[in-house]
């Protein structure tokens, strides 16, 4: 058995302006599914074949580390994008509210974080404990590899928003927080029932 590219759970064109058809094409199309094809390629005959991709992660470094936790950073990033605006439900927005001390300090903290990220990236929102945390990690780096509790993540590399915003990083940040969050997913991540839909076996 090996990985396989997930399908969007929204159509290419849904998003509008905001994330177009031609980064979907190529941003899924291109990259992730090359992802996918790399690490099918690594474990193949090894004792990694079969295993859960979240288990490959956690066994792996360099190349096939990198290829394996890209695949779950980006199935988890698409499952965190909606092209209908969502009010926050009224559990999560408790949370963020006794963390942050708003949703709009929330957002700003997000936003600084995945704005003020070095390079290529993913940030983060996550639950530590009891208590909800931003963070962000380099390159393919994942919260699988941590034993963190992802509720949220924006992909910071240049290929998920240069074709719509160019260099302009802070434009689609504030875009997808403003927009296109599914806060419907993010907050059964707090129960853990969504995390595992970007896992496969």
């Amino acid at each position: 058995m090996s990985f396989t590219l997930p399908e969007l759970p929204y159509s290419k064109t849904a998003f509008g302006d905001l994330i177009s058809e031609a980064t979907f094409n190529y941003h899924h199309g291109k990259h992730h599914q090359a992802y996918v094809t790399k690490t099918n390629e690594a474990v193949e005959g090894t004792d990694k074949a079969g295993k859960k991709l979240s288990e490959v992660i956690k066994s792996s470094e360099g190349g096939l580390f990198n290829n394996s936790a890209q695949v779950w950073n980006h199935s988890f990033y698409w499952l965190c994008l909606s092209p209908e605006k969502q009010e926050i439900p009224a559990n999560l927005k408790s949370r963020i509210e006794a963390d942050f001390g708003s949703v709009e300090k929330f957002k700003e903290k997000f936003k600084a974080e995945a704005v003020g990220h070095f390079a290529s990236g993913w940030a983060w929102l996550v639950l530590n404990g009891d208590k909800l945390e931003i963070t962000s990690l380099h390159d393919a780096d994942s919260p699988v590899a941590h034993d963190m509790k992802p509720l949220l993540t924006i992909d910071v590399w240049e290929h998920a928003y240069y074709l719509d915003y160019q260099n302009a990083r802070p434009d689609y940040v504030s875009a997808l927080l403003d927009n296109a969050i599914n806060w419907e997913f993010v907050a059964k991540n707090l129960d853990g029932e969504g995390v595992s839909r970007a896992d496969q076996d």
